[in-house]
């Protein structure tokens, strides 16, 4: 490993939500100081950004803040979802530059990828086809923000690399029905249907896309093996390397939660993107792999799910 954690100042942006907290557990064990910033520092003001790594100077950031949600938010709110990143990573990419950070790790997404991608999708395949349009506004963002540490890279030889997970799930989840992601969504469904004693659930379009999905904590640790030992111009692929139709996805959530009625499809809702399979050759070539399997995840994001309803 090229880059030594320990003893560095690491600011963790977004630290609150599932990907950033996730990031916060996982460098505790690398003897580093780690760094936040409370919802005082609104990271799409720029003076407010630039104020804060000043006082602060970190050596090192994580750029996990990001407006996130699923297809319906997506969907509904598309300038929100434009701006904000936008505005988040900028500022956050260039007060790093002005404050001399080694090292700097952009977070984006799997749904920077064209909507009908080769299978699994490699690295390469960013721009070579049409978005998804369910989620495009995101992903431009996103697309912005690898281009943005790509040429901080060639002009100023900043040490700015990117990581693209997959679909993430655990603890710290969004589990609101009206703004998560599927796997979240399934849960809290199958919890309230059982609890309710439902006859059935219902899920969006006809249950066929296959999806790949993470465990934060697997993503968290990538991360920090990332940042460690990779510096490079491309982006680098984060996730499982397997999928699953989204119809057995919804078998196995309702199988751990304890449902056990029927699934209706409501195949009038979008479907989204027919597979999303990213390839993880590049990061396995390095030598890193993830471990949670995904019975033991969903377990632990349903066991995540009851404890915030126990502290609400």
């Amino acid at each position: 490993m090229d880059y030594d954690l320990s003893g560095k100042r690491v600011y963790v942006a977004g630290h609150k939500g599932m990907v950033g907290s996730a990031i916060v557990r996982r460098l505790a064990s690398e003897g580093c100081e780690v760094l936040t910033a409370d919802r005082s520092v609104d990271l799409r003001e720029q003076a407010a950004v630039r104020d804060w790594y000043a006082a602060n100077r970190p050596d090192t950031v994580v750029v996990a803040a990001a407006k996130v949600g699923g297809i319906l938010a997506n969907d509904t709110y598309p300038a929100d979802f434009l701006y904000d990143n936008l505005m988040i990573e900028a500022n956050l990419i260039e007060a790093a530059y002005r404050n001399d950070v080694e090292k700097l790790l952009f977070l984006g997404s799997s749904c920077i990828y064209p909507k009908m991608a080769p299978q699994p999708i490699p690295e390469d395949a960013l721009l070579t086809g049409p978005l998804e349009p369910t989620n495009e506004w995101y992903a431009v963002a996103k697309i912005a923000g690898i281009k943005l540490c790509q040429a901080y890279r060639r002009q100023h030889g900043c040490d700015y690399i990117s990581a693209m997970p997959t679909n993430l799930y655990g603890p710290g989840d969004n589990f609101d029905l009206d703004s998560s992601h599927v796997l979240p969504a399934l849960i809290r469904k199958a919890h309230e249907a059982k609890e309710a004693g439902a006859a059935f659930i219902e899920i969006w379009g006809t249950g066929s896309p296959r999806r790949e999905f993470l465990h934060v904590d697997d993503l968290a640790d990538g991360c920090v093996f990332l940042l460690k030992g990779y510096s490079g111009d491309e982006h680098v692929n984060l996730g499982s390397g397997t999928d699953i139709p989204i119809i057995d996805l919804t078998y196995l959530v309702c199988e751990v939660v304890g449902f056990d009625g029927a699934i209706s499809k409501d195949a009038s809702k979008p479907d989204g993107t027919p597979r999303k399979l990213m390839s993880g050759d590049k990061i396995a070539a390095m030598g890193w792999a993830p471990k949670i399997g995904l019975r033991e995840g969903i377990a632990d994001a349903y066991r995540a799910f009851l404890e915030g309803e126990r502290k609400n």
